[in-house]
């Protein structure tokens, strides 16, 4: 079976505890990108990664290594400072990417 994670800071992520989800509190930038690192690995087995978008815009070299690749699914999330606009502009791009317009 498949898994699900949620990386991002303490604050963000402990209510995903609830649900059931993996998370991973991370403090800084690096500790994500070792986080990140090892969770995409597919003997990890995690098919989605929610990512805090403050997180992901230090982290967009690493999540561009697997957005053509099926899993992990990677997901962009407001952290509680509120939303970047992140995960709307990737969202838009991957509909465009599939369907070769924007329908969004």
């Amino acid at each position: 079976m498949y898994k699900i994670g949620v990386i991002g800071g303490r604050e963000t992520v402990m209510g995903f505890k609830a649900l059931g989800l993996d998370v991973f509190p991370v403090e800084s930038v690096d500790e994500a990108k070792r986080t990140l690192r090892q969770l995409k690995k597919p003997e990890e087995g995690y098919a989605i990664l929610y990512i805090e978008e403050n997180l992901a815009q230090e982290l967009t070299r690493q999540i561009d290594s697997v957005k053509d690749s099926p899993m992990p699914a990677i997901i962009l999330i407001p952290g509680r400072e509120g939303s970047l606009g992140l995960g709307q502009a990737a969202l838009r791009a991957a509909v465009e990417r599939a369907v070769g317009a924007n329908i969004l």
